[in-house]
């Protein structure tokens, strides 16, 4: 039997979130904004939506996917975020690190800080600084 070349190393991340297409994304920003939201809600507030029948399915693959619940509410469900926003975040944040950073945290606000994206807010900047100070507080407490 012939080498078929190397091997390609996957590496599973458990708590990586799923992917989700540009479109899911669409209805979970959606269904954040609105807290709960019907199906008919997630097609009408959907730039270039798709059709009703579509947006149905996509919500029943991010319900399978993990990323939202529902109840019954006479005849339709009502699709609510699974993770609250600021916990989702921060578990998205975290795989784009490892992704794309190499894991390094610095690096990734390097990125930000000089992506010229934006301006940063010197009332941003000196929230940054006192996180920054907290933290090194911290280590020095644990350290001791």
């Amino acid at each position: 039997m012939a080498d078929s070349g190397p091997a390609i190393s996957r590496r599973s991340d458990r708590d990586a979130p799923p992917p989700l297409s540009r479109r899911e994304r669409q209805i979970m920003d959606v269904v954040y904004r609105m807290g709960r939201a019907a199906a008919s809600d997630v097609h009408d507030a959907l730039p270039d939506a798709p059709t009703y029948t579509t947006v149905r399915g996509l919500l029943r693959i991010l319900v399978a996917k993990g990323q939202l619940v529902h109840v019954e509410d006479g005849k339709r469900y009502l699709y609510m975020p699974a993770t609250p926003r600021p916990d989702a975040g921060v578990s998205h944040l975290k795989h784009v690190v490892r992704t794309f950073f190499a894991g390094s945290a610095a690096d990734a606000m390097a990125t930000l800080l000089g992506s010229g994206s934006g301006q940063i807010s010197d009332d941003d900047l000196a929230r940054l600084e006192d996180l920054v100070a907290r933290t090194r507080r911290s280590r020095r407490k644990r350290s001791r």
